[in-house]
């Protein structure tokens, strides 16, 4: 969990995040096998449970507005005992599950906050960068992002905050991307995915 690779686990979330956003199943479970492969060093079976779990919670969580968020918890609570049985983190796994939920609701809040549209229509306008600079309430995301990296390496909040602010501002570019309609040439991409190997290159330096 403290040697992975930034450019693969950061290759590996983006291309989960556009099979999700596709509602492309079939092509974001391998991408999840991939991303907890690298992200978790889990043996191959416990690899492929834990990417079932992260596939199913994110169906569960996918609906909107009606989605199963106590089910996706429920399924992600799984997704941690099993980390922490391979590992011995001494996680308590409902706690985990809380704190990963707890950033999925808060960057679906920022989701459909008001605004979002013209988020999507100034990054057309001016460009993603200034799009995404723009965007209120990604503080509360990065919050949310350092609160779960904080408890399952163990380490204080502070030392990850640069890798969820990058993360976050992956997410945000992710979210330009859907409103403007999914298309897999779009330049956004490249911004996500390059913030997102930022952000794991700083994660790997805080939690090594």
């Amino acid at each position: 969990m403290r040697s992975f690779a930034p450019h693969r686990l950061g290759r590996y979330e983006c291309d989960a995040w556009v099979t999700y956003y596709r509602h492309d199943w079939a092509r974001f479970l391998p991408a999840s096998v991939a991303m907890v492969h690298e992200g978790f060093g889990m043996p191959a079976h416990r690899t492929l449970q834990g990417a079932y779990l992260v596939l199913r919670a994110n169906q569960l969580w996918a609906p909107y507005p009606d989605n199963d968020a106590a089910g996706a918890e429920r399924t992600m609570r799984t997704f941690y005992a099993l980390v922490d049985q391979v590992h011995h983190l001494g996680l308590d796994s409902a706690e985990a599950a809380r704190r990963e939920v707890g950033w999925w609701a808060v960057h679906r809040d920022l989701q459909h906050r008001p605004g979002a549209d013209e988020a999507a229509q100034a990054a057309t306008a001016n460009g993603a960068v200034a799009a995404a600079e723009a965007v209120e309430g990604a503080d509360e995301l990065t919050d949310a992002l350092a609160s779960l990296y904080s408890y399952v390496y163990a380490v204080e909040p502070e030392s990850v905050r640069t890798a969820a602010e990058l993360r976050a501002r992956a997410m945000v570019f992710s979210d330009l991307w859907v409103r403007q309609g999914c298309d897999l040439g779009s330049p956004l991409l490249v911004e996500e995915l390059t913030c997102l190997v930022r952000s794991y290159g700083s994660l790997l330096a805080a939690v090594r």
